[in-house]
């Protein structure tokens, strides 16, 4: 019977398998990326056998290496899939205790309701802010992980302009764990008429909220919804699981 690790010995395998899964992240290796033999990790890291062998199997579990017996065989990477993907972007995330999938969600729930409340509450101030998110999203178009921040920070002055502060204060709690976990973004192929698409969308949903005009934000929120959906794999997408009309009708927008 094996033993099982001591408490401490747990601890600091969980240590080292949180710095490989960063690493591997981080670094974007395709699949099949050799790590190296599990006695160099042991010397990397300074460890024993025991705190690496369960490591590694934490690591397992997470889907993110695979180890191979042999001459030829060591630590390699396994192909992590995105934990969300957002339209024309794929994102990884560590350290989270709940999907991010879930928290995304939330978001968007969360979003559209503060675009109707900025619909009575905002100011022309207010919107000043909302059109510096805007352009912040415009000028970040090359660097994915910018785009989603300025994302971000966009829809975050919509959620400032409501005046609902403890709801406001949610949300924030929401986005600050969302880019604190954030470990990588990459845009799929062909993103850039996605994006131009998107920068339109978020643009008519700040001219609704200017013009206070309820229909027009319908509209733009309809779209944005659609934006959210990744073609590739729609389930991984949060909007895919929010109905995208009252009578839950889908909507056969082409978002390109």
């Amino acid at each position: 019977m094996v033993p099982k690790p001591t408490k401490a010995a747990s601890s600091r395998a969980e240590d080292i398998a949180a710095r490989l899964e960063m690493e591997i992240l981080r670094s974007g290796h395709p699949a099949g990326t050799r790590l190296g033999l599990r006695t160099e990790l042991i010397s990397r890291f300074e460890v024993s056998p025991g705190v690496m062998n369960e490591a590694l199997r934490l690591l397992r579990d997470r889907e993110l290496i695979t180890v191979k017996p042999g001459p030829s065989g060591g630590v390699f990477t396994a192909d992590q899939p995105p934990g969300v993907r957002l339209g024309a972007l794929d994102l990884w995330f560590q350290g989270l205790t709940i999907p991010p999938l879930e928290i995304f969600e939330s978001r968007t729930l969360l979003e559209e309701m503060f675009n109707n409340l900025a619909l009575q509450n905002s100011t022309p101030a207010d919107h000043k802010d909302i059109e510096r998110g805007l352009h912040q999203m415009s000028n970040s178009a090359g660097d994915p992980r910018g785009f989603f921040e300025a994302n971000v920070e966009f829809h975050r002055a919509i959620a400032n302009s409501t005046g609902v502060t403890v709801l406001t204060s949610i949300y924030h709690s929401l986005v600050t764990v969302l880019t604190g976990a954030l470990v990588r973004a990459v845009w799929t192929d062909g993103h850039e008429q996605t994006i131009d698409h998107n920068l339109r969308v978020h643009g008519q949903i700040l001219e609704a909220i200017r013009a206070k005009d309820r229909k027009r934000l319908e509209t733009a929120t309809r779209l944005h919804r659609v934006d959210m959906v990744s073609i590739a794999q729609p389930e991984k997408s949060p909007a895919a699981h929010i109905d995208l009309s009252p009578t839950g009708e889908t909507d056969d927008s082409n978002v390109g």
